[in-house]
């Protein structure tokens, strides 16, 4: 008898100790270092049940050759993600809302929540309302809206007479952020555009008005100023707040030591191991300065690294439309990259310590 008591005893402290140890792993873990490993259990969903998809991100629709890169798992180093749970999700959200705020890198993303989860529960009942600049998808026997609001730069775009005015230190739109449950904000992707793409004609600080500016100082000004709108506006108790970070293109092969590449068409397989020879884009440093200067804790999407190393994740030609026309080597195909970044929040949200 005391030989078994002292044996279920031992037992049970190692058994807590392994317990104690994997919560340790877990704390420390940066689910933003790691590598992509191929996974036939892999993806996450089918294109084919998600039937509201945009079609400019349904790769195979518009005649993607290749099978194998939705088929790849990020695997953080030294630790592991939960598998995502549509049920377990709508379930710990049940009436609440998520909102993605941003540019198109923003819709890619919102697109693939909605698939995650409508492919977790393909009978659920649910409705799809755009309304100006927001779209609402919501599983109405949840009460949980999926969100986005098509917000380019995060600050204002004010049309005036003498044109279209970027206004870097105006947030009017932020009303609609008020009250969410979940925020994601995101931006950089027009940051750079020029010519008929630029969506604006003139660049406002303060009463300076500007008909240009160095677009780093200008994105920082702007996320100075959304900082601060954070800060004034959003309780942490009530809002889980992330931003997503920098979603990279893949325009020259040079930065992946392919110098031929003509840039991500062809690109069928990931970039092996975990670094990316081209390094980090500037854009990540000015989002951490500002994020670490904030009063209220936002949490970052480190997705920057574990995206590039995707080079073979892009539409190509195999986007815009179906029409296979033109190269989009910044947007992802779906099922895709951008799963992963969803699955990264699935776990922050409802698993980190």
């Amino acid at each position: 008898m005391g030989a078994c008591w002292f044996h279920w005893s031992f037992s049970l402290l190692l058994m807590f100790l392994l317990i104690q140890q994997l919560e340790a792993n877990a704390s420390g873990c940066d689910y933003f270092q790691g590598m992509w490993v191929y996974d036939e259990s892999f993806p996450l969903y089918n294109t084919s049940t998600c039937p509201f998809i945009e079609r400019e991100f349904d790769c195979q629709r518009n005649g993607r050759p290749d099978q194998m890169y939705p088929k790849y798992r990020w695997q953080p180093a030294g630790c592991a993600l939960h598998r995502f749970d549509g049920v377990e999700f709508l379930e710990r959200m049940r009436g609440k809302r998520i909102m993605f705020v941003g540019d198109s890198l923003s819709r890619n993303q919102w697109q693939s929540l909605t698939c995650m989860l409508y492919s977790s529960l393909p009978s659920a009942k649910y409705t799809l309302i755009r309304q100006d600049d927001v779209s609402t998808f919501t599983f109405t026997d949840y009460g949980v809206e999926v969100m986005l609001d098509r917000n380019v730069y995060l600050v204002d775009v004010v049309k005036e007479t003498r044109g279209r005015v970027l206004k870097l230190d105006k947030i009017e739109g932020g009303k609609l952020w008020k009250g969410i449950d979940t925020l994601i904000f995101n931006t950089w992707h027009w940051w750079n555009r020029r010519g008929p793409s630029q969506r604006w004609d003139y660049i406002q600080v303060g009463t300076q008005i500007y008909k240009d500016m160095d677009r780093m100082v200008a994105f920082e000004r702007a996320l100075v100023t959304w900082a601060g709108w954070v800060d004034a506006n959003v309780d942490p108790i009530k809002t889980n707040l992330f931003f997503q970070g920098i979603s990279p293109s893949h325009y020259n092969g040079t930065l992946w030591s392919e110098p031929r590449a003509k840039g991500c068409a062809a690109e069928t397989q990931p970039v092996s191991g975990s670094t990316y020879p081209g390094g980090l884009p500037p854009a990540v440093t000015v989002v951490k300065r500002v994020l670490s200067k904030m009063r209220t804790p936002v949490e970052l999407l480190d997705i920057t690294t574990l995206s590039l190393l995707r080079k073979d994740g892009h539409p190509s030609k195999y986007g815009l439309g179906g029409q296979q026309m033109g190269m989009d080597c910044s947007h992802w195909c779906l099922a895709g990259v951008p799963d992963t970044w969803n699955q990264i929040l699935y776990h922050l949200l409802f698993f980190q310590n």
